[in-house]
């Protein structure tokens, strides 16, 4: 019975895994393979070796995009964590009003990224936009946000924590809310305020929520492209290039397709190095 059983669980699951193999297998196979040749769109594909790999290693460009993009991925991650789990604290203590300020900060997960990153490119622009506007009415000068190599990268971390916060804030709020009362009473009961039954107590049994959604983030922050791509396209200069942006640079705007497919072979990698550490991570908490 149970073969039988296991037999036609195969079955149903097949299409799904064909679907998967096709979409996802045979395209990193391809991009894999290709990443020995060198092709620039033509009809001619010339095996190379490793020298794709040795020259993008050997280059200073590839090195301070693979920063910027870890610098944006822990950067806008650990500030989504932070007011996404402040605004779950907030809203969980309300009575009145909870449900719909829940609903208006859910708000920006309804809208697209390249949507948002239009919406502030034109907030912020800096001859135009709403926001200058506001600081020059204020006598405070206005600010290129998106124009200066000093300032493009922590506001488009600013616009991509107003976009996604809602995202940790329902996940928390939830993880809040379905959390057991009795460690909580008991607390309460021993005299601790609400700052120590926070820390002690709702906090340290969050834990498992808050890691869940710190794989989530981290790696939609690491393969982020839309709200880059709409506003300031990787630059001033590559101030704002990371490894999306670079590999479609590289692909469609110098036509290289081949380096194109080894910045995005290496970095794939490296995501999933990340995520099997992750991974290892989380079933150590989950012993502990």
């Amino acid at each position: 019975m149970s073969a039988s059983v296991n037999r036609a669980a195969y079955v149903f699951i097949a299409p799904a895994l064909l679907i998967l193999a096709g979409t996802s297998l045979y395209p990193a196979i391809y991009s894999f393979v290709l990443s020995f040749f060198n092709w620039n769109w033509g009809v001619q594909f010339d095996f190379i070796g490793l020298r794709n790999y040795s020259d993008l290693l050997g280059s200073a460009e590839f090195w301070q995009v693979l920063y910027q993009t870890f610098l944006f991925a822990v950067a806008a991650t650990g500030l989504e964590l932070l007011l996404g789990l402040g605004l779950a604290v907030v809203v969980d203590r309300l009575g009145f009003g909870a449900g719909i300020i829940r609903t208006l900060l859910l708000t920006p997960l309804m809208v697209s990224g390249i949507i948002v990153a239009l919406m502030s490119k034109i907030l912020l622009d800096p001859m135009l936009g709403f926001v200058n506007y506001l600081l020059v009415s204020l006598g405070l000068p206005p600010s290129p946000f998106f124009g200066t190599t000093a300032t493009a990268m922590s506001t488009i971390i600013m616009v991509d924590a107003w976009w996604q916060t809602a995202f940790v804030f329902i996940i928390v709020l939830a993880g809040l809310q379905s959390l057991a009362q009795e460690p909580i009473e008991a607390a309460r009961v021993d005299g601790a305020n609400s700052l120590q039954i926070f820390l002690r107590v709702k906090l340290p049994m969050l834990r498992g929520v808050l890691f869940t959604v710190l794989i989530f983030r981290t790696i939609d922050t690491l393969k982020v492209f839309d709200i880059i791509f709409g506003t300031t396209g990787g630059g001033p200069q590559i101030a704002t290039e990371v490894m999306q942006t670079f590999a479609y640079r590289k692909a469609f705007s110098f036509l290289q397709m081949s380096e194109a497919m080894t910045v995005m072979v290496i970095f794939s990698t490296i995501v999933l190095l990340i995520c099997l550490l992750y991974m290892r991570l989380e079933s150590r908490l989950e012993k502990a």
